[in-house]
């Protein structure tokens, strides 16, 4: 109860017109940003910091969760259009939403993505009222063979479902963990994979693999077949949902903040793991298991759905333990600590106005996400009409200016390239490219945490298997 009332209280402040013109101008942001390629949501909080410096701190971090939720469905907008994710957490949205847009139904697909959010950001955030202490007190206890364990599932799971045999899988796998390789080694300071260069040395950022494997490599695929194809623009289609994609749908949606909300607390890497195992349910469980790969709407409901709810289960382990687990949490983190406001257990005593408001305006947030990007849907989709060449031109136009505003660096432009030709190649001989980010996501993460457990058992194998929870995931994968 004294949360319900402390949420009552927080929409007193979330309720405010000046706090919700900031909510709004923080979704339209983020979505305007989610859906240039390789500038996700990270990077939007990142370079609005400076700009909130004159604000409050209640209306500034209102304004970046609505980045923050516009800029993952943003994202998942030119996954579905266009086959180029703007973040990491919308890669997968690629795999079913683009073939749904390639038949003419990208507005269905969007619609679902839209909903998924809304549902999703929505349990998500119920659950971190309700739930904040105590998983919060469970991710304090889970040490680092569970996340390998957790870390392993995600390899095995998702090299194991995608591509048309295992082997591509594992290959793709592969060559995403050698690019994660590139750079110092985190524990002994050795340089691996740099060739000498000091700019390799900090390793190849994330969103410079994930654009270059997926917009780069698009583009120039999709250059290198136009002459056999017509060119011309794909149709658009109608832009609700009927009885019976919502008959498909609405499992997915509910099913999806389940998997989601708990990875998001825990700090295995943000919504990357929680989206990729949605996706392994439904189609699992789906009775249209042959649709999967060709467009099926089960595969965008239920990892969208996971994606929002894995943002409201990262502000968990953020406001209760000061701890970030995606990059967007790490910036404002960062945020709070230019406010002299120290995220941690007392958080929630010190500043309750700030804390509450911020979670008020997640549901705020989620309304207005819902409002103006469901009718803007076919908006969207109208990206498709544009002439492929002109499209695939700005593609690669915005992917570079994504790729050098990650550092600054015209170096990340010319690895951007070089990470667009294997993609190239990787779409050549049939390798399917998600495993590949996976493999540079969570490779380093991985290769710490096993690191780390065989430091603590003293370099024996059974420091890996030493915990129930590690246990049951391995039973899992062997499953």
């Amino acid at each position: 109860m004294d949360s319900v009332n402390s949420l009552i209280d927080g929409f007193g402040t979330a309720l405010t017109p000046l706090n919700l013109l900031w909510a709004a101008t923080g979704v339209l942001l983020g979505t305007a940003i989610g859906v240039l390629p390789g500038i996700g949501p990270a990077m939007a909080v990142a370079l609005l910091l400076p700009v909130t410096y004159g604000l409050d701190p209640t209306a500034a971090f209102i304004m970046f969760a609505g980045i923050y939720y516009g800029g993952m469905f943003g994202g998942s907008t030119t996954s579905i259009l266009l086959n180029t994710p703007g973040e990491s957490a919308a890669v997968i949205a690629a795999i079913e939403g683009n073939p749904m847009a390639k038949a003419g139904r990208g507005s269905q697909a969007l619609a679902a993505a839209a909903v998924g959010h809304f549902a999703g950001g929505l349990i998500g955030t119920i659950l971190l009222v309700a739930l904040a202490p105590t998983v919060a007190s469970l991710a304090v206890d889970i040490g680092a063979p569970d996340y390998f364990a957790i870390m392993v599932l995600a390899f095995i799971a998702v090299t194991s479902v995608l591509g048309s045999s295992r082997i591509r899988g594992f290959a793709s796998l592969l060559i995403g963990l050698t690019l994660g390789l590139v750079g110092l080694d985190q524990m002994t300071g050795q340089q691996r994979l740099t060739f000498g260069s000091l700019q390799l040395s900090d390793g190849i950022d994330v969103v410079i693999v994930a654009v270059g494997l997926f917009a780069i490599g698009e583009a120039l695929w999709v250059a290198a077949h136009l002459r056999r194809g017509t060119g011309a623009s794909i149709p658009v289609g109608r832009p609700w949902l009927g009885r019976e994609e919502l008959r498909r749908t609405w499992k997915p949606w509910l099913r999806g903040p389940l998997i989601g909300f708990p990875f998001g607390a825990v700090p295995a890497g943000g919504a990357e793991i929680p989206t990729f195992l949605s996706y392994i349910t439904e189609k699992r469980l789906s009775k249209h298991k042959k649709e999967f790969g060709k467009g099926a709407i089960e595969g965008v409901a239920g990892p969208e759905s996971a994606a929002s709810a894995s943002a409201a289960g990262t502000l968990v382990s953020m406001l209760t333990l000061g701890l970030p687990t995606t990059a967007v949490a790490a910036v404002m983190l960062a945020a709070f600590q230019q406010y002299g406001i120290q995220p941690g257990p007392l958080l929630f005593e010190r500043e309750p106005e700030l804390v509450w408001g911020l979670i008020a305006s997640l549901f705020v947030g989620m309304v207005m996400l819902l409002v103006l990007n469901l009718p803007l849907a076919p908006v969207w989709s109208k990206l498709l009409r544009v002439p492929r060449p002109y499209l695939y031109a700005g593609i690669l136009f915005f992917a570079a200016v994504g790729a050098y505003a990650v550092g600054g660096e015209a170096v990340d432009v010319v690895i951007l390239l070089v990470i667009g030709l294997i993609g190239l190649m990787m779409r050549r001989y049939g390798l399917p490219v998600l495993p590949a980010i996976i493999g540079v996501i969570l490779g380093p993460n991985a290769e710490q945490q096993l690191r780390r457990a065989l430091q603590i058992s003293d370099g024996s194998v059974t420091g890996l298997v030493n915990t129930p929870f590690a246990v049951t995931v391995y039973t899992v994968i062997a499953v």
